[in-house]
């Protein structure tokens, strides 16, 4: 078991605090009593999700601290790393979102200066050890199924090579300075607060849909798969390796390894809204869609002890559950 009481007491910058994993990272950062410094831009990230976070570290006894910046400048970062000097860094900022990521391609190349910054800044800083938030988009349309992460690369698209370049720059910031860091490749993560609007993600945007009774929109035959893990299940994943030296210097899968359609998802979630409703089909999108995706979860198992414990079913009620609260409907 890792042990992850070295964070108590230890700050923590978490970029991209306000989306929807970074505040998830900090609530769990507060738990386990670490002191957490809060760093996001407000572009996407919001500041609903900090509010909760200012209590929970009154709770917990330790500090929060929400800072706005941008991670692609050096001049908003550095002031953090003099005056705060945090033993531990969690990189979450990107732009994120498939829709967002095509319909803006040239600020996607912004975020390998916010890459630039951190390991920089950290290296020079004497930071224990640096999480990278990388993407399953890594691998672009895969040539073998399940994906492991010594496999084939076939990116293509502008997010995806800026995820491998950073994974890239923290192996060389490793080998070359001894910086610690683990880069994460996350796989599709859902649950409770995650975004549902056009630029949102799939679970929250069926979910949104069924409470509001339209019908989910699938585009294309609805058979293309996805490897859904639950927000919790990737959080354990990111403090045991935030926590571990087992896997310093190496890119992880974070997802549950088990392939779902996304006709499937649609039907699992209309049976918990309990609606009588049919699925819509839409032509399929052309660029930037994957067909399948699942991954290899060999090395997180044997390098942090740990695969997924949330059903898929699970995970769907609870973030039904937080989706009808949220939306305020009844039926």
């Amino acid at each position: 078991m890792i042990d992850t009481s070295v964070l108590k007491g230890k700050n923590v910058l978490v970029t991209g605090a306000a989306g929807f994993l970074g505040s998830n990272l900090c609530a769990r950062l507060l738990k386990e009593g670490a002191n957490v410094i809060a760093f996001d831009d407000l572009s996407t990230g919001k500041q609903e999700h900090l509010a909760p976070l200012h209590e929970r570290a009154n709770e917990q006894h330790t500090a929060f601290q929400f800072i706005q910046g941008d991670a692609n400048r050096r001049d908003d970062l550095l002031p953090i790393f003099l005056k705060e000097r945090p033993d531990f860094v969690c990189h979450y900022a990107a732009l994120v979102g498939v829709k967002r990521t095509v319909e803006r391609p040239l600020d996607v190349f912004r975020d390998m200066d916010g890459i630039k910054h951190i390991y920089e800044l950290s290296a020079a800083s004497g930071v224990t050890k640096v999480i990278f938030a990388s993407s399953s988009e890594a691998y672009g349309e895969p040539v073998t199924i399940p994906e492991k992460e010594d496999g084939v690369w076939n990116a293509k698209n502008p997010y995806a090579l800026v995820k491998l370049i950073g994974e890239q720059f923290g192996f060389s910031m490793y080998k070359t300075h001894g910086l610690r860091s683990t880069a994460l490749r996350f796989f599709n993560v859902y649950g409770p607060g995650q975004e549902a609007s056009d630029y949102g993600f799939v679970v929250g945007i069926f979910i949104k849909a069924a409470l509001e009774g339209r019908s989910p929109t699938i585009f294309g035959d609805g058979l293309q798969t996805r490897d859904f893990v639950y927000v919790d299940d990737n959080i354990e994943v990111a403090i045991r390796a935030l926590c571990s030296t087992a896997c310093d210097g190496q890119v992880m899968n974070v997802g549950a390894g088990r392939q779902t359609t996304i006709k499937e998802l649609a039907e699992r979630v209309l049976a918990i809204s309990g609606k009588s409703l049919t699925l819509e089909y839409l032509p399929a999108r052309t660029e930037g869609e994957i067909r399948h995706r699942c991954p290899d979860v060999t090395r997180c198992r044997e390098l942090v002890g740990y695969v997924p414990e949330t059903s898929l079913d699970q995970g769907l009620a609870k973030t039904f559950a937080w989706y009808k609260e949220r939306y305020g409907i009844t039926a």
